[in-house]
């Protein structure tokens, strides 16, 4: 690849190499956003081919600042290890550096998984995850979710709703009646098992797959068609995956040659099936 080259160059691609290097090749201020999960501290053995350190993530962070559109956003999935009894808050380091470095915290979700392991013994079961939602400035693109049920759809308010106007006077809008749905929580529960993050069983072969939900909810919250999403940390294509399925196009990244095999073969069926 030459240095810096066109965004079109890089687009609808499984591309197999370091992400620092593949991104410092990417054009500034072209991408929409981004959909990854990072190796979490070393919870995971990516086929022993990752170096994962604070160095290294802090050039990521570097990239992604430089290379997201004015308003793009970034959905950084993230946990952390526990090692002789302590966190290590890895998450929340890497969160303050993105702030350091420019990006608005925007929104911190939580990933909460209905198909977690074993309990600890002598500590609070685990089933959550962080789902940080960085923007580079005002986010451009906000498609709130309204799926929530309510318990009251149908039934009006019980005062009659005001508006503070300019001039600091109040206009009644009188009762308002409940919607059958509203905008959902900040706490967002999937199945994550086997059979329910996908149904392409060759995705796992890969250790940590996203359930498909998941990076559908984000791609239509701050994406458009065709918008740019990238996932620097590709594994096993899911967000490529869903991309074609939702009409964004979409940059893949991966180091490990296994991992894009399974990709290719996830995104030809997604393909096929358009």
């Amino acid at each position: 690849m030459k240095s810096k080259q066109n965004i079109e160059d890089f687009l609808n691609k499984i591309i197999q190499g370091n992400n620092i290097t593949i991104m410092n090749k990417i054009p500034d201020n072209s991408v929409d956003l981004v959909i990854t999960s990072p190796p979490y501290d070393d919870l995971r053995d990516y086929d022993n081919k990752i170096i994962w350190d604070f160095s290294s993530f802090k050039k990521v962070a570097n990239q992604l600042y430089r290379i997201m559109k004015k308003g793009g956003t970034v959905v950084w999935i993230v946990g952390d290890k526990t090692k002789d009894g302590n966190k290590s808050l890895t998450s929340f380091k890497q969160a303050l550096y993105f702030q350091k470095i420019g990006f608005l915290m925007y929104d911190v979700i939580i990933y909460e998984k209905a198909g977690s392991g074993p309990p600890h013994n002598k500590r609070y079961f685990n089933t959550f995850e962080y789902m940080f939602i960085l923007s580079k400035g005002k986010p451009k693109t906000v498609n709130l979710l309204a799926d929530k049920k309510n318990t009251c759809a149908g039934m009006s308010t019980y005062s009659d709703i005001t508006r503070r106007e300019k001039d600091g006077t109040l206009t009644n809008k009188g009762k308002k009646v409940i919607n059958e749905y509203g905008v959902r929580t900040n706490i967002w529960r999937y199945n994550n098992g086997k059979g329910f993050s996908t149904k392409d069983k060759i995705a796992y072969k890969h250790p940590a797959i996203f359930p498909e939900k998941l990076v559908d909810d984000h791609i239509l919250s701050w994406s458009n068609p065709e918008d740019i999403v990238l996932d620097p940390f590709g594994g096993s294509g899911t967000t490529a995956k869903e991309c074609i399925r939702l009409n964004r196009k979409w940059i893949y990244i991966e180091k490990v040659e296994d991992y894009c095999k399974i990709a290719e073969e996830r995104i030809k069926g997604a393909q096929s099936e358009k």
